[in-house]
């Protein structure tokens, strides 16, 4: 049978590692084992720093001492997270804001109960010193796009800078043809395309979309309603104990027993790799600007979530007349964990 942890039980657990409680015996003090909530999180890409603090959470026993046993899955490119959490085949996914508002479309019985990313880390990349300077400048010129990027970023740009659908070149996640070409702009993350290109002999310049505007929240958590509605507790003591891995993560804090497990789920990832993600990340305000600086990581309102879906309604993606704020729920977040 599961336990509910009771504050008083937590700190015990938090000084024992997160496997034990005390209980009197005969005049003495002794260990006892104690039953951990199992929860299943699955991440939308392989392992990489941009999943580092729930990897965190795992390595330094955060998740166990809130009473957690998070069984903490990679994905990958023929994985759809989300369809494995309505087929009740993982508890949480990590998703976006876009995915939030289309289970409201969609009319799908799911929800993002935290983000962890206050920015998106979607970029368009180009060569420094030709003459692009700012989004501005790109209006006309071919961009490599990506099949995703053109159902979400890209109706934002053409709407906010007068971008057009004739300017799209394939993406197919292969960066010969943005080393070949000085002219080129193309689609990437902050945290590692430009790294790639770096290591290829160019000099990137970046252009961060969410700076211009581009309110999508990144790294959710998202979940079925009815775990919501049957386990509360459980779900504020996964979020609590995420968001002290993403604290943590962010500051550097003993954080090499996680990079390890990345680097053991994806053997692809390397040091240089995720050292350079996590300080553009910071460097950036992925993870720590806007309302975290205040809420803490994690944080969501209702206002910024109501910006983003008029942006995007505005843009084309949306219907008018969407109800939004069935997309999230505020209750697990904004409690200055970790600050």
């Amino acid at each position: 049978m599961r336990t509910r942890y009771r504050i008083e039980r937590r700190a015990v657990l938090g000084s024992l590692g997160g496997g034990l409680a005390l209980t009197a015996v005969a005049g003495a003090r002794v260990a006892v084992a104690q039953s951990l909530d199992r929860v299943s999180f699955h991440t939308n890409w392989r392992a990489q720093a941009e999943q580092g603090g729930y990897y965190q959470a795992v390595a330094a026993g955060i998740y166990r001492r809130h009473g957690i046993e998070c069984d903490l899955r990679q994905g990958g490119p023929q994985l759809d997270p989300v369809r494995l959490m309505l087929s009740s085949r993982v508890d949480m996914v990590m998703s976006n804001g876009f995915q939030a508002l289309n289970y409201v479309r969609e009319n799908i019985p799911a929800l993002t109960i935290a983000a962890m990313m206050q920015k998106d880390p979607q970029v368009l990349m180009t060569h420094a010193g030709n003459g692009i300077d700012s989004f501005e400048d790109m209006r006309g010129k071919p961009i490599l796009v990506g099949s995703g990027g053109r159902v979400t970023y890209w109706p934002f740009l053409k709407s906010r800078f007068g971008f057009t659908d004739e300017q799209i070149r394939p993406y197919t996640f292969n960066l010969q043809p943005f080393l070949l070409d000085r002219m080129a702009i193309q689609q990437g993350f902050v945290s590692s395309e430009p790294l790639s290109a770096i290591q290829a002999g160019a000099t990137p310049r970046v252009f961060l979309i969410a700076d211009s505007g581009y309110e999508n929240y990144q790294t959710t958590i998202d979940l079925h309603r009815s775990f919501v509605d049957n386990r509360p507790d459980v779900v504020q003591r996964f979020v609590d104990a995420s968001i002290e891995g993403w604290t943590q993560y962010m500051q550097g804090q003993d954080i090499a027993a996680a990079n390890r497990l990345i680097i053991r789920d994806n053997p692809e990832m390397t040091e240089e790799r995720i050292a350079y993600a996590i300080r553009v990340m910071n460097e950036y305000g992925i993870v720590m600007s806007g309302d975290a600086t205040t809420l803490g990581v994690g944080a969501m309102t209702d206002a910024r979530w109501e910006r983003f879906y008029n942006t995007m309604r505005d843009a084309g993606v949306y219907p008018p007349g969407l109800d939004f704020r069935r997309a999230y729920d505020l209750r697990f977040v904004n409690k200055r964990v970790g600050l």
